[in-house]
């Protein structure tokens, strides 16, 4: 395992992997390379005929993932260039995720915020600890949410829901987010791993043609509903990244205060 304080560790076992996302000293917020690292630690696993399942889950008992690092921003993802180049790299690690060939579990405590909940909506199931919080602050940033994302948070919640999440920016309680359909199961934080051991057992278990039968056809069903007409779409979450709100989102987190944007 790599030790790294800012890493996407992967522990083999007989039937499945754990990939934990280890950044504590940020809540496991993701950097640039650790997205980078996950896309290949997915790939990598997705040829494993080993490995029937996947675990996801954030160092420590304080985030599964607390987002995107934002001390990276002003280097790695201030400007369009910039932006478009780490959007690229993000979303195909989501993208791998999503389409991992076989199950995958996020198992979710503490923080799962703005990318952190991306990345747990790529995974097939989600189990939190009763303390866990959810949200997507792109709102109070100036970012751009992805289509991609979009699309998947509109198929799990409905418009309604994904509207208000995305509007207000709001933080979910775990018994909320079970509510409004973002995760499968809440269990106290003491039983979280042994709640998602016994799963996984079970999923091991089963045949594993048709776990990959229904995985195939999930992933075929999400494909076909995500082919629309972006040219009306992608220019307004790229214009996010090049406007004055961004720069001022970024500027505001550093000092701890609350944005000023003026949607320009």
């Amino acid at each position: 395992m790599n030790h790294d304080s800012r890493s996407v560790d992967c522990v083999h076992h007989d039937l499945h992997a754990d990939v934990v996302f280890n950044n504590p000293a940020r809540h496991n917020a993701m950097s640039l390379s650790m997205w980078e690292s996950l896309h290949d630690i997915v790939k990598g696993l997705a040829r494993d005929k080993h490995i029937r399942a996947v675990v996801l889950s954030g160092a420590g008992n304080k985030a599964f993932v607390s987002g995107a690092d934002i001390s990276e921003f002003d280097a790695n993802r201030s400007g369009a260039d910039a932006s478009a180049k780490y959007n690229e790299i993000s979303e195909s690690a989501e993208l791998a995720l999503r389409e991992f060939p076989k199950p995958s579990v996020a198992k979710i405590s503490g923080y799962c915020i703005g990318g952190g909940l991306g990345i747990a909506l790529s995974c097939d199931i989600r189990i939190c600890s009763d303390d866990s919080t959810f949200s997507i602050p792109a709102a109070k940033l100036g970012l751009g949410y992805n289509f991609a994302n979009t699309s998947q948070l509109l198929r799990m919640l409905g418009q309604a829901r994904a509207s208000e999440l995305i509007y207000t920016a709001k933080r979910l309680t775990a018994e909320e987010a079970l509510s409004w359909g973002l995760v499968n199961q809440v269990v106290p934080a003491a039983q979280l791993d042994s709640v998602v051991e016994e799963m996984v057992s079970r999923i091991t278990n089963n045949a594993p043609l048709t776990l990959a039968a229904f995985k195939a056809a999930a992933i075929a069903w999400a494909r076909h509903d995500s082919q629309v007409e972006l040219s009306d779409v992608t220019p307004l979450i790229d214009a996010c990244f090049i406007s004055e709100d961004y720069a001022e989102g970024r500027l505001a987190f550093k000092e701890k205060r609350k944005p000023i944007f003026k949607g320009c």
